[in-house]
């Protein structure tokens, strides 16, 4: 029988158990998990969606093989103040936008929270403009509300 260095018998379960729970710390996923560092390092504090201001316009590269300036907005989040890039959607979506408008964001859906797609660093998009929805201005059903 191999000798460990835990304790085995009647009275052990207490020394095991504290053991047991020093040890998880070494687990990275318990540790990220206990330390809520997912929710602390994103701009969003856990919420679906986000309200912000816009304050840049610019374009991306888009990564190889693809070749394009995807569009984007620099926003700064009403909630915490975070600055965060934002894709924005559909042609001539930034048409649409203009600096100090009122945007909401949500996640780009790419996997863990990360980038789409072949826009690099861009894990945002656009979804509504001043109050209202950017694909019902682009396919010509609203107009754009005025704040």
């Amino acid at each position: 029988m191999g000798r460990t260095k835990s304790p085995n018998g009647e009275y052990a379960a207490r020394t095991l158990k504290r053991k047991r729970q020093h040890f998880r710390w070494k687990d990275i996923n318990y540790k990220r998990r206990k330390l809520m560092l997912d929710k602390k390092s994103d701009p969003l504090e856990g919420a679906p969606m986000a309200k912000g201001i816009v304050l840049d316009k610019y374009g991306v590269g888009s990564k190889q093989p693809n070749s394009a300036l995807r569009k984007c907005v620099r926003v700064q989040l009403v909630k915490n103040g975070k600055q965060i890039g934002a894709y924005v959607p559909h042609d001539g979506g930034l048409l649409y936008i203009d600096v100090h408008d009122e945007v909401h964001v949500e996640g780009i859906g790419g996997a863990q929270k990360g980038a789409k797609g072949d826009i690099p660093g861009i894990k945002w998009r656009v979804v509504k403009v001043n109050g209202g929805a950017l694909r019902q201005m682009v396919i010509g059903k609203k107009e754009k509300p005025s704040r």
